[in-house]
């Protein structure tokens, strides 16, 4: 999985149209091979951005957790941590 796609699931607040957006043009940057398509294949990425970013809102509304709800600031501070040890 690409590292830049974050986990959206759980969080308080929800995860937002942006976010998932993003996440979505990543992906098919990703499956597409290219991180800019070429204007013969624009329409194309567009559409399957769209279509992830629906499915991706659709599976996020519909998974259920008993989990309670992770804090961005947190997670975004362990996110750091990890990606420090990495460097190092």
């Amino acid at each position: 999985m690409c590292r830049s796609i974050r986990p959206l699931n759980n969080f308080e607040p929800v995860a937002t149209s942006e976010e998932i957006t993003a996440a979505a043009l990543q992906f098919v940057r990703k499956v597409g091979g290219s991180p800019k398509p070429s204007k013969a294949n624009a329409a194309a990425y567009d559409r399957a951005v769209e279509a992830i970013a629906t499915a991706t809102r659709d599976l996020i509304d519909e998974l259920v957790t008993s989990a309670p709800p992770k804090n961005r600031e947190v997670e975004a501070a362990k996110a750091r941590e990890r990606a420090k040890l990495r460097t190092r």
